[in-house]
């Protein structure tokens, strides 16, 4: 640490390294596309996320919950050293140290970071979707805000509002494949991010809809839910085309590989939560090599509308 009680660069991109490296090697192989700076502030970015989603779960890089755990609290915390942070004062703690520290090279606006922590602040509070707007809402805020976070971080404007937006249905595109493979995982830590209005339509009882009866039903939801992941998904492509040429590859190979989730859950029907639904690490290979190759090749496409897909809320830009 420095004299000041702050963690030095090295130190914090190495920790930030090892953070994204344990929490996800999906997003770990895509961040090597970057060119080295974005690369390691999408680290910086990646461990205060990280961090703070498990101080709400009470868990280390997804792992066991800790007993007595208090996410509320949890919640108050992240907040009040996310204010820190963003002050440019030392917290004591290497992942808002590493967000402090990325606010020196990059202008992200507070806004953004209270949209990301209005994320962790409805899981402590338990919130369940009751409609499809809902689950958007949460979707943006547990992901799609981390997406528009990530634009700034590669480099687009706070005021290219149309970019963000595309960046924001990426994130969310992720979040649907998540709780599309999820469903089974959620419901063992009694969690439940299927909109009721869904449930009643399908005529699923209140807290059921893992009973094998409804088996049938339940793969009907994650139809629905990764046929939205990949409107978002490519809404998010087209966007991607106002990146840097290195910036574009790593979000395309990431949009391929994590949209191969949504695909797998939908094409396995009633047995999509027999095992894990992911990608093997040829097939992640595979859409590096095929991003590389889009990006190289610059096709001609024609334009994808957002016309129909939900959208972030606007902000003060001075905010």
């Amino acid at each position: 640490m420095t004299e000041e009680g702050a963690y030095d660069a090295h130190a914090l991109h190495g920790f930030a390294h090892d953070s994204i490296a344990r929490g996800s090697k999906s997003f770990a192989l895509a961040s090597q596309l970057f060119d080295r700076e974005t690369r390691e502030r999408v680290w910086l970015l990646y461990a205060w996320c990280r961090a703070a989603d498990d101080l709400t779960d009470g868990q280390d890089h997804g792992g066991a919950m800790k007993q007595g755990h208090d996410p509320v609290a949890a919640v108050a915390h992240i907040r009040a050293q996310t204010d820190r942070a963003f002050a440019g004062e030392p917290t004591g703690e290497m992942a808002f140290d590493a967000l402090g520290f990325l606010l020196t090279e990059v202008a992200i606006p507070r806004w953004v970071l209270d949209d990301i922590i209005s994320g962790f602040e409805l899981d402590a509070k338990d919130w369940r979707p009751r409609s499809e707007a809902d689950l958007l809402r949460y979707s943006y805020h547990v992901a799609g805000a981390v997406g528009v976070a990530m634009a700034l971080v590669m480099g687009i404007a706070p005021a290219d509002e149309t970019t963000l937006d595309r960046a924001s249905d990426l994130g969310i595109a992720f979040q649907l494949a998540n709780i599309a493979r999820d469903v089974a995982e959620d419901a063992a830590a009694d969690r439940c991010y299927l909109p009721v209005e869904w449930m009643v339509e399908l005529d699923i009882p209140p807290g059921q809809h893992m009973h094998p009866a409804f088996r049938g039903r339940l793969s009907v939801m994650a139809r629905w839910l990764s046929e939205m992941a990949e409107e978002y998904e490519a809404s998010a492509r087209w966007g991607a085309r106002k990146l840097p040429p290195r910036s574009r590859w790593a979000v395309l190979a990431a949009a391929g590989i994590y949209g191969d989730i949504a695909r797998e859950v939908r094409s396995r029907g009633d047995h999509a939560w027999d095992h894990r639904a992911g990608s093997s690490l040829l097939a992640k290979l595979g859409w590096v090599a095929r991003a590389g190759w889009s990006v190289l090749r610059r096709p001609l496409q024609r334009r994808i509308s957002r016309d129909g897909l939900w959208t972030r809320p606007r902000h003060e830009a001075a905010a």
